[in-house]
């Protein structure tokens, strides 16, 4: 048992780090794409060699970050197989449809189109270059949108039935997978967040240019543009999270009580703005449900009542309230389910239902298959919990949850400030560009919005353990049994190699920007 655990943590930290690396460098480049597209529009459009040299240097700041994305990202789907093969053959037909169709469609097409985008600019048009330089990126989007339905499956899991003579489930409707509620909601706020993040990279490098005096208009050209973009991502991601909370609230309450650290739900619930938990509080299966779970909190009274249900008087259930059998629908109206105990006693019955069907059509036991497919499909909502042996097994590690939401709501509102203030340095007082504590800020910005980007991402992963199919597959019925020091091994071999990645783009993109920095042919180039 002990080395099955220990498996387990292995295989979940060594998915996690591959999962946070890449996740470094996709939302750059989702939003570099857009923003290169905006600047090789405004050349195509006023033949300016001053906004040709703009793009052509963003454009190479993109280059290099699109192939780091796509080294740590096939790895990442190469795990699925090599870590978690019981998942890949439990849904294989399912979550495999959406990759596969990632790869043949979007990734086939922003590595075709991306050839044209960075040797292509005296071979082809002007217009068939832009064209390339847009149809890049939306593979890119393209790809992610693909990518984000498989991950909202697993969060959600529609469109689907189980199979027992396949011991598997199979897809019974394509399209309630693609327009799952969840995976619209997460395309559009991922995507955003990309929007957000390249913008402030984007304005972080021109404000060192700026604080080194280096190529002043090229600076404030490139972060007027960055400025457009990220302003409208960090609206629609704000817009879009209220939407996915909206959905985590409706399919997965418990992730939502660990988010905001609810352990006993009631109505008017209120919003924990900032809060320390204290650690020695735990669900109520550990006898001590009773005691204040924080230690100091802020809280705006009614809030996620309402974000939850458009009701402030609506009732919003705690990890307490949901291990008994307390919900609420989308009205916010409290009603009773099973409890986590029952639904493991049931899914256990389930298991030994699909053993019963195995057994009886080994020897052409028609009978008994009807009977036990019977059981299975009648208990199949709970099969997943009859891999639990206690009803603290379904509760998400809360801190971490609770903690990486809160990072990601408080530096998403300094991130809006941020984009509010530079709408005032471009258009009320541009003096305040030549600032330079204001400089250094914008500099480190950038932290902010990657730290935020990754807390998000951390958020939706770890509030849904323990399962990897969100009530239907748990992480410890998924993993594929190989040896935990085999896991460790390449989780040391992984670790170096993507920091030996990371710190080699670093270096890269900080010698591009610097090259750039310490040049003035910008300056010599006429802008007409």
């Amino acid at each position: 048992m002990e080395d099955l655990s220990s498996l387990i943590d292995w295989s979940r930290a060594q998915f996690a780090m591959t999962a946070i690396y890449h996740w470094l460098f996709v939302p750059l480049t989702l939003g570099l794409a857009v923003i290169v597209g905006v600047m090789e529009t405004i050349y195509y459009r006023t033949r300016s060699q001053r906004w040709l040299a703009i793009t052509k240097f963003w454009m190479t700041l993109f280059g290099i970050n699109f192939a780091m994305g796509v080294a740590t990202g096939i790895i990442l789907e190469f795990e699925f197989g090599t870590n978690w093969s019981n998942y890949s053959w439990f849904v294989g037909d399912i979550f495999g449809a959406p990759l596969a169709i990632e790869g043949i469609l979007a990734f086939f097409l922003e590595s075709t189109f991306v050839v044209v985008m960075f040797f292509g600019w005296r071979k082809v048009s002007p217009g068939f270059h832009l064209a390339s330089t847009w149809i890049t990126g939306f593979g890119a989007t393209l790809s992610a949108a693909w990518i984000l339905i498989a991950n909202a499956w697993m969060q959600n899991p529609t469109g689907v039935a189980f199979d027992p003579a396949q011991m598997r489930n199979v897809m019974t409707d394509f399209w309630a997978v693609v327009l799952n509620p969840v995976a619209i909601h997460k395309f559009i706020h991922a995507v955003a967040n990309g929007w957000v993040l390249g913008a402030v990279f984007v304005m972080s490098v021109s404000c060192w240019m700026l604080m080194k005096k280096r190529d002043r208009e090229f600076s404030v050209r490139s972060f007027k543009v960055a400025t457009w973009v990220g302003s409208i991502g960090i609206l629609v991601t704000m817009w879009s999270g209220d939407g996915s909370a909206v959905d985590v609230a409706k399919y997965q309450p418990m992730k939502l009580a660990a988010m905001e650290g609810i352990y006993d739900g009631q109505n008017r619930q209120g919003f924990t703005v900032i809060g320390l938990l204290d650690p020695e509080v735990k669900p109520c299966c550990t006898g001590n449900s009773d005691v204040d779970p924080f230690i100091f909190r802020i809280e705006v009274p009614a809030v996620l009542s309402y974000l939850c249900s458009r009701d402030i008087n609506a009732f919003v259930p705690g990890i307490n309230d949901l291990l008994s059998g307390h919900r609420a629908d989308n009205n916010g109206t409290e009603y009773r389910v099973p409890s986590v105990a029952d639904r493991i006693v049931s899914g256990k019955v389930a298991h030994d239902a699909l053993r019963d069907f195995d057994r009886a059509q080994a020897v052409g036991d028609t009978e008994g298959m009807t009977t036990a497919s019977q059981v299975i499909n009648a208990r199949y909502n709970d099969f997943g919990y009859g891999y639990l042996s206690s009803p603290c097994e379904a509760v998400p590690p809360v801190a971490l949850t609770f903690y990486s939401f809160h990072i990601m709501i408080i530096f998403g509102g300094y991130l809006l400030l941020f984009f509010v203030m530079a709408w005032l340095m471009l258009y009320w007082r541009p003096r305040l560009l030549d600032v330079k504590w204001l400089q250094i800020a914008g500099i480190a910005t950038v932290l902010v919005a990657w730290i935020c980007s990754e807390a998000g991402w951390v958020t939706a992963e770890v509030g849904r353990q323990p399962w990897l199919i969100e009530g239907v597959l748990p992480c410890q019925a998924a993993i594929s049994y190989v040896s935990s020091g085999s896991v460790a091994l390449t989780f040391t071999l992984f670790a170096l190699f993507f920091t030996l990645l990371l710190a080699a783009e670093v270096s890269i993109m900080v010698n591009v920007i610097r090259r750039k920095g310490a040049t003035s042919d910008y300056a010599r180039l006429s802008d007409k």
